[in-house]
């Protein structure tokens, strides 16, 4: 009898915990005792299943026949008259019998299969909700709890305990959590794993920058200035290219706000990423000369079928524009759809040397890293100052102090 007390209690249990609304619950409850009578009594006999979810409890009505004693062939639809008037002496042969089915007349294996086959609907149902609520919200942010954090990835919990994954591949390079911690990500994409959803989030997404301007900025929201394109590096840089349909409206002003007043959550909840906000023009050039931003650029050269574009600057500028770590230059092309190279116009290039032409004394990688921060010659290493070539290549000292020493040496330059 313990066995069936626990069935019961097991359903009152399962809305309470899981929430499922009535109409639902019934339906599980039906499949799964129906499926059950149907192996006991065969697939002819006749049942009504009255399911009272309030009180955690069911009632199965068997519907017989009333035959002649003697006479009974199936007795999953019949039942003899002698045993039929013990329910009610007025019956008579013809008539139909409701048999009521308590869960006592079913085994303790029966009652083990029941309670097993319930558990495998509550599961599918469970995950087919997962699947279609974060189907729906892929695209939007969410807030959750770190549970777990391992090498590769993060788990963390929603406010109704479902499991999100956070992998390394989209977490900020500098994003440091433990468990407890509150965590915000978008919603990348689901995938089912072994039949289980998947959910995967990031942090790394342009859509999760997107997203984070439209909650701290109201003219996004409304509509009144729009977001043209994002691109990221993560922790690094991003550019964001919006365009306003009210002139009255200034698109970078009012995403900035005072004093950055409006970016400044953004950017301290990206790990200090560097947000340029760029306002959109149809002029390619001038959306170039834009995108480069910070750096100044004397002139442009595009190759519209190529898609490509030369800027000429002056040599101080070269390094802004292409930015700690080439993400500078990379982003602006990314944004603007042209690859971008950077020359300068204002130097003698008979007077100077390509840095390539020191590969005979240090390593490629070497010369790749001053390169990346704009210094492919041996003047523009001189335009910048010892400690600024040490912060942006992230060399070793004693390998930027022999650069200097090997570049004024070949421009013959004495102190």
């Amino acid at each position: 009898m313990e066995e069936h007390v626990n069935l019961i209690d097991t359903f009152a249990e399962f809305k309470e915990s899981k929430s499922i609304d009535r109409e639902t619950l019934m339906h599980i409850l039906e499949d799964v005792f129906r499926a059950a009578l149907v192996k006991k009594y065969g697939p002819d006999a006749q049942f009504s299943i009255i399911v009272n979810v309030d009180r955690g409890d069911l009632e199965i009505q068997h519907s017989l026949e009333i035959v002649e004693d003697g006479e009974v062939e199936d007795p999953a639809n019949q039942i003899a008259l002698s045993d039929a008037i013990k329910i009610e002496p007025d019956f008579e042969i013809g008539e139909e019998v409701v048999e009521n089915i308590k869960l006592t007349d079913f085994a303790r294996r029966e009652i083990l299969a029941l309670r097993q086959n319930l558990s495998t609907k509550i599961s599918e149902y469970e995950k087919d909700v997962i699947y279609k609520k974060y189907e729906n919200k892929v695209g939007e942010i969410i807030s959750g709890e770190v549970n777990q954090v391992w090498r590769k990835e993060i788990l963390v919990y929603d406010e109704d305990h479902v499991e999100l994954v956070l992998p390394k591949s989209e977490q900020i390079p500098t994003d440091k959590y433990k468990k407890g911690d509150t965590l915000t990500a978008v919603v990348a994409r689901v995938e089912i794993q072994s039949s289980t959803p998947r959910i995967i989030i990031s942090r790394t997404s342009p859509v999760f920058l997107e997203r984070l301007m439209e909650s701290e900025i109201p003219e996004i929201y409304d509509g009144l200035i729009t977001i043209r394109n994002v691109v990221r590096a993560p922790g690094e840089r991003a550019k964001v290219l919006v365009e306003s349909f009210d002139d009255r409206i200034d698109p970078v002003g009012a995403c900035v706000g005072m004093k950055g007043s409006r970016i400044h959550s953004i950017v301290r909840e990206l790990r200090n990423e560097n947000i340029d906000i760029i306002n959109y023009t149809a002029n390619n050039e001038l959306l170039i000369a834009r995108a480069l931003s910070p750096a100044k650029i004397s002139s442009i050269e595009l190759d519209e079928e190529n898609k490509t574009a030369n800027v000429y600057m002056k040599s101080e500028e070269v390094s802004l524009a292409i930015g700690k770590g080439g993400y500078n230059i990379k982003l602006a092309s990314k944004l603007s759809g042209y690859e971008i190279d950077v020359f300068r116009d204002d130097i003698d290039q008979e007077e100077d040397v390509p840095l390539t032409e020191f590969a005979d004394v240090f390593d490629q990688w070497v010369i790749d890293a001053f390169i990346n921060i704009g210094c492919d010659t041996a003047k523009s290493v001189l335009a910048l100052d010892r400690d600024e070539l040490i912060k942006r290549t992230d060399l070793e000292e004693e390998t930027v102090d022999a650069m200097i020493e090997a570049v004024k040496d070949e421009l013959d330059i004495t102190e």
